[in-house]
C-alpha cells in the first residue's frame, strides 16, 4: 500500500501518497510519489516531475517538496524514479518517464487527473527528459511497454538547465567526458549515432510540446547555449518556445532564483494546462 510522506510537510489540503508502482521494467519496481489536491472534484491538470543527477544518480524524493506545491496550485503532480545509468543506458530512461505518462493517464480516474491536460518538468538530466518526452509524442522506439493503449505525449514542458545536444556536450561541461559515455555506452567516437538519436534537438517537429527552458548563464555543466539551441529550432518549427535567462546562474538554482524559476514554472503551467479550454 502506497504510504503517507514522512519526509515531506503535507498541509491539510493535499492528499500525498509514496511508492506507488507504476512499472516493473526488467524487474525494477519502478515507484512514483503523488501529491494531489483535498479540495474540488477535479479532474485536475497533472504535472510529471523528473529528477536531475546525470542519468545515474538523484532520487525522485527531491522533488517531493514540488509536487506538495503543485497539488495547492491546483495540480496531481507526481515525482518518478527511473532506471539509472550504466547500468541501464539510453534510452531506459526516456522509456521509463514515457511509461509512467501512459499509467498516470490509464488511473487518471482514480487520481482525478484530466488526461488531455498534462505536463512535464525536470532539472539537468530531468530537463533533458522532460525536454525529449515533449519532442517525441508517437515515436514507437521509446514507447517500452504497458498501458500501450494510452498516449505518452505531454501538452507542454519545463525544462530547466537540461541538455539539448549530447554532440555538442564535450569540452562545454565540467562532466559531460564522465557522465555521457555512462548514458551511451561509449564517447562520441564509438558511439555517435546514440549522442544524436539521444538528444532532443534533433527531433523538433511542428508537433512538439509549448516549452519553457530556464537557463543560468553561468552553468558549467550544461551551456547557457544548449537552452538557445532548443529554444529557436522550436521557434523554427512554429512551436510557442520561450527561454528564460537567468543571468549569473549556475547550475541548480538557489535562494532568489529558485523561487523565480519556480513562480515562472507554475504561471507557464496555468497558462497551458489551466486556461485553456477542456
Amino acid at each position: 500500500m502506497p504510504s503517507r510522506g514522512a519526509d515531506v510537510a503535507v498541509p491539510e489540503d493535499v492528499t500525498f501518497e509514496k511508492a506507488i508502482e507504476y512499472s516493473n521494467a526488467e524487474d525494477q519496481h519502478l515507484q512514483l510519489d503523488l501529491a494531489q489536491p483535498k479540495t474540488g472534484s477535479g479532474p485536475f491538470p497533472l504535472v510529471l516531475c523528473i529528477h536531475g543527477g546525470g542519468f545515474r544518480a538523484g532520487t525522485r524524493e527531491g522533488y517531493d517538496k514540488l509536487c506538495v506545491t503543485l497539488a495547492q496550485h491546483g495540480y496531481v503532480a507526481a515525482t518518478v524514479t527511473y532506471r539509472l545509468a550504466p547500468a541501464y543506458r539510453f534510452p531506459a530512461a526516456v522509456v521509463d518517464c514515457k511509461a509512467a505518462v501512459r499509467w498516470l493517464r490509464a488511473n487518471a480516474g482514480k487520481y482525478h487527473i484530466d488526461p488531455k491536460r498534462v505536463g512535464v518538468m525536470g532539472g539537468s538530466a530531468g530537463g533533458h527528459l522532460a525536454q525529449f518526452l515533449g519532442v517525441t509524442a508517437g515515436v514507437k522506439e521509446f514507447e517500452g511497454e504497458g498501458n500501450l493503449d494510452q498516449s505518452s505525449a505531454v501538452n507542454c514542458v519545463v525544462n530547466m538547465y537540461g541538455p539539448s545536444d549530447f554532440t555538442k556536450s564535450y569540452g562545454k561541461s565540467v562532466d559531460a567526458a564522465e557522465v555521457l559515455p555512462l548514458f551511451f555506452g561509449g564517447n562520441l567516437e564509438t558511439k555517435l549515432r546514440e549522442h544524436i538519436v539521444g538528444s532532443p534537438l534533433y527531433w523538433v517537429t511542428p508537433d512538439a510540446a509549448a516549452t519553457l527552458d530556464i537557463h543560468g548563464t553561468e552553468d558549467k555543466y550544461v551551456a547557457y547555449e544548449q537552452a538557445t539551441w532548443m529554444v529557436d529550432r522550436l521557434k523554427a518549427c512554429a512551436v510557442e518556445a520561450e527561454l528564460m535567462t537567468m543571468q549569473g546562474a549556475g547550475h541548480g538554482f538557489k535562494g532568489a532564483d529558485a523561487e523565480k524559476a519556480e513562480k515562472a514554472m507554475i504561471e507557464f503551467f496555468d497558462a497551458h494546462l489551466k486556461n485553456v479550454t477542456k
